[in-house]
């Protein structure tokens, strides 16, 4: 266990190397910082720190920076979350409140979330797998030509359009239509096929096939719907941290452009906490330079899918941490109210 004066002098290390880009040496820590310690002392402390792994010495430079674990232990210890001022949280509620559809939601989130922390900024489509149904709606295309329109309770529309086995009338339509939303409206994604499995049998014999093959079809959305969506933005951010990247910045643009890779990120949508994870904690060897913080949003209490970003590890971690937990907060809000 390290010392509270320790845990104040790494403190102030990881504050000072955020801020300068520079390795910090003892006498900057003393004029800089009320440690209430002689240069010497701190010189001491930052020796145990270093032994302990908290701290590294790069090249021959006088100083020192955190390492993967010092970072670790500020952000577990030592950083609080800093709050959004007052003009901040009310720049994001307007500028979010001007979204028409999830789209422009998902898209204003990541161009909002990369402006805020200045980082690649990386918003998971909410997962349907975790949705409610709002609506379904059924229109008449042509006597045996239906279009499936299915609304989520976040506000994603999926369409389809479906060639009946043989005409339909606008009244047997508009009674599927009812029949269909009065069983699940309201009901999660996975309970819909128990729920429709007898629909079929409780219409007319003529009728039979052609609800059948809508109810497929809606079924068949429901699973289609599984691979994830992503947005991200701001990718163009990294290039400002190009000194924080050891070798090149190739291999975390590579990584971000795989998709799964990005998943793997920011974790299961039912973990909705704040997670940070730094270094090498990154399974994927081109991340083992960034820190990624990521959180759950939802239009409840629970978490429909995470929104992150991804940065150098010398990152400002209780700002970021802020930013991305008001941006959840918000987004959270608006799918609540669509």
């Amino acid at each position: 266990m390290l010392s509270e004066r320790r845990l104040e002098v790494l403190r102030a290390i990881v504050q000072d190397y955020v801020g300068t880009e520079e390795p910090v040496g003892s006498k900057a820590l003393t004029e800089r910082h009320r440690l209430g310690v002689s240069p010497a002392t701190v010189r001491n402390d930052m020796a145990a720190l270093e032994e302990e792994g908290f701290i590294a010495q790069p090249h021959t430079s006088a100083g020192r920076i955190p390492t993967d674990k010092g970072y670790r232990l500020f952000v577990d210890r030592l950083a609080g979350v800093k709050p959004l001022s007052t003009p901040e949280r009310r720049a994001i509620q307007n500028f979010l409140d001007g979204a028409v559809d999830l789209d422009d939601v998902v898209g204003r989130t990541v161009r909002l979330l990369a402006q805020l922390t200045r980082q690649v900024a990386v918003v998971q489509y909410p997962s349907l797998t975790r949705s409610t149904v709002r609506h379904v709606e059924l229109l008449s295309l042509a006597p045996a030509r239906v279009m499936l329109v299915l609304i989520t309770d976040t506000g994603r529309v999926e369409q389809r359009m479906i060639d009946c086995p043989a005409p339909i009338g606008e009244i047997s339509l508009a009674d599927l239509r009812a029949r269909l939303n009065s069983r699940v409206v309201g009901r999660r994604f996975t309970d819909v096929p128990q729920l429709v499995a007898d629909l079929a049998e409780s219409f007319e014999q003529e009728d039979r096939g052609t609800v059948s093959t809508v109810l497929a079809t809606l079924l068949e959305t429901l699973v289609e719907e599984t691979e994830e969506r992503l947005m991200i933005g701001g990718t163009a951010n990294l290039t400002r941290f190009g000194h924080d990247f050891p070798l090149t910045i190739r291999p975390v643009l590579e990584a971000l452009e795989e998709q799964v890779v990005l998943l793997k990120l920011l974790g299961e949508a039912k973990d909705s906490g704040m997670t940070v994870r730094i270094g090498h904690e990154n399974a994927h060897e081109g991340l083992n330079s960034t820190s990624v913080v990521a959180v759950g949003y939802g239009s409840g209490d629970e978490a429909v899918a995470k929104l992150g970003v991804v940065g150098p590890t010398r990152m400002d971690y209780p700002g970021t941490m802020g930013a991305v937990r008001a941006v959840a907060r918000y987004v959270g809000q608006i799918l609540a109210e669509s």
